[in-house]
């Protein structure tokens, strides 16, 4: 077995083969050789923000809440909400070490706090995440899916969506323009 992917990127290659992972990119929430899970970081749903879905719940809001997308994580699980935040944020036996700095947490406690004023420093919600079985992962990368790369906090919980599949790219040194959808043959 590969080493642990936790708290790595993964960037979907032009030929990934499902639609709902096109110029994807996810962060990996906890890697074993049982499963592999983690939340797709920069596809926004459509008019669904922080604000709203908060009121959908009947949370409190008790501060101007930040008016953010809150995020499709992917497709399993669609009815559950995970928040990924800064470590400055722990809820009792909730809150799961991602990073060093980066946590996830998958309560109502933490729409509470962010509702309230003790939020985290940085935070972003995200409905449904992505989830892989047994070697799933493993034969994905070794077909060529996935491209890994290293975290950053622009990727992880800035607003420009739209640049975080390149920006991933451009971390780990590679040009989108130079990917192919087939691989070479030597």
């Amino acid at each position: 077995m590969i080493d642990s992917l936790t708290g790595r990127l993964l960037i979907a290659m032009p030929s990934i083969g499902d639609a709902r992972f096109k110029r994807s990119v996810i962060l990996v929430c906890a890697h074993s050789e049982d499963y592999a899970m983690g939340l797709v970081v920069n596809k926004p749903m459509e008019g669904l923000s922080l604000p709203e879905l908060l009121d959908q719940l009947d949370i409190e809001q008790t501060i101007a809440v930040p008016d953010r997308e809150v995020l499709d994580g992917g497709p399993v699980g669609n009815d559950r909400g995970f928040v990924l935040h800064s470590g400055d944020y722990q809820c009792d036996g909730a809150t799961m070490d991602v990073t060093e700095d980066v946590c996830l947490t998958a309560t109502r406690d933490v729409l509470h706090a962010i509702a309230s004023g003790a939020a985290p420093r940085t935070s972003t919600l995200a409905l449904g995440y992505s989830g892989w079985g047994p070697g799933q992962l493993e034969m994905e990368l070794q077909e060529n899916a996935w491209l890994i790369g290293q975290p950053d906090p622009q990727i992880l919980f800035g607003e420009d969506h739209s640049i975080k599949w390149d920006l991933a790219l451009d971390i780990i040194g590679v040009s989108s323009g130079r990917l192919q959808s087939a691989p070479g043959r030597a």
